[in-house]
């Protein structure tokens, strides 16, 4: 009987220990809604504030200072790749980061629709080929003055030269990035297409003359402007010479792609179209061999485009240079003229005796330039440029 009650006590502690939990519940149910009710006040009360402190700020300073002040922290997005006119107008600055192989493929660009969709106004790039300074540079200010807007210029020197020139010079902020170049190596005809290259990224470049320091002009530029815009020929020299400084520098393995019959030479001074240009910057199947097979006594800047265009566009080709060079008195290099040199009689031979062909026609203007001039040169061919040369 003792453990019947012990058992009954024991039920009885197990029920009064669920007393309390009971209770609990029951307090905290009735605590819940208290809570809750706090809450919602104080969230009410921030709200009011919040309205409170709007009111007085618009009232204080007005909504369209608010306005603004939101508007000024818009940046938008940037469309100038999306416009017409971020592919019409040139580099603002040639001075790019852009590697030679990049240059290269930008450059190879070309719009497969011949008309363009806007008035296009052809320019000559006149590029110049120097190791630093372009003493002749005020002959050539005199010569391109008043035709702004027809030509660009462009210049490619030794990397540590840096020229200073005005703002008000034609020449001013004109170096594209360049490299150290050889003469009779690949270098130079890397420097060339380099050049080739930053001039076609300005779509109005239609014409490409190669120049070096040493360079004059012959006519004034609207003779130089119309000669080149009406011919149906390019003009770079391209012929079959069979003697050893002609074919007798062809090397065999520069088979398949170039045959000895297709290997041609040339003056490395040239005009060339915006079609022949892109195909100089877009090659990858002539340069290798001519890189790794046409190296002294073979010199590249006189056979690589010859031989090229000429297997690639013959028909486009005047075969001749424009750039009158006298090498009459032998030797590796043609001749130099200076001061004395400069005289009317002097360029009363250099313009009579020539006889070319201009677009299939015989005519006696035959260049438009020549070399190679001195630094002394100067101040005389500013004397009788305006007599003889028309500028």
């Amino acid at each position: 009987m003792q453990t019947r009650v012990g058992s009954v006590g024991s039920v009885g502690s197990l029920d009064e220990g669920k007393d309390p939990v009971v209770t609990t519940r029951t307090s905290q149910s009735r605590t819940l809604p208290l809570r809750v009710l706090q809450l919602f006040g104080l969230f009410l009360a921030l709200c009011i504030a919040f309205s409170i402190i709007s009111i007085y700020t618009i009232r204080r300073f007005g909504i369209y200072s608010v306005v603004t002040t939101v508007k000024s922290n818009f940046v938008p997005c940037v469309e100038e790749p999306n416009s017409l006119d971020h592919w019409r107008k040139p580099p603002s600055n040639l001075l790019h980061s852009m590697s030679d192989k990049e240059l290269l493929w930008r450059a190879s660009f070309v719009p497969q629709i011949e008309k363009y969709p806007f008035n296009r106004l052809p320019k000559i790039a006149f590029m110049f080929l120097t190791k630093g300074p372009l003493p002749l540079s005020p002959l050539w200010e005199r010569f391109l003055k008043g035709h702004e807007g027809l030509y660009s210029v462009y210049i490619h020197s030794l990397p540590s030269f840096n020229a200073e020139f005005p703002p008000s010079s034609v020449f001013y902020r004109r170096q594209i990035p360049s490299q150290v170049s050889e003469w009779g190596k690949m270098s130079m005809c890397d420097a060339e297409r380099r050049l080739l290259a930053n001039a076609l990224l300005d779509i109005s470049n239609e014409w490409f003359i190669l120049l070096s320091e040493s360079c004059i002009p012959l006519y004034n530029f609207s003779v130089i402007y119309h000669y080149i815009k009406k011919s149906k020929y390019s003009f770079i020299g391209a012929f079959d010479d069979p003697g050893p400084f002609g074919r007798g520098r062809y090397n065999e393995n520069m088979a398949p792609e170039v045959n000895v019959t297709q290997w041609r030479k040339g003056s490395q001074w040239f005009e060339i179209n915006r079609k022949l240009a892109v195909n100089i910057v877009e090659d990858i199947t002539y340069y290798p061999k001519f890189e790794q097979f046409c190296r002294p006594a073979c010199y590249v800047d006189e056979h690589y485009f010859p031989t090229m265009l000429t297997i690639q566009a013959p028909n486009l080709l005047a075969n001749r240079s424009i750039t009158w060079v006298d090498w009459s008195r032998g030797g590796a290099h043609p001749a130099t003229f200076g001061r004395a040199d400069i005289t009317e009689e002097f360029f009363k031979r250099l313009f009579e005796g020539h006889q070319c062909r201009y677009n299939d026609q015989l005519s006696s203007i035959c260049f438009l330039f020549a070399r190679k001039f001195a630094p002394s040169a100067l101040e005389p061919l500013l004397q009788v440029a305006p007599r003889v040369l028309g500028f």
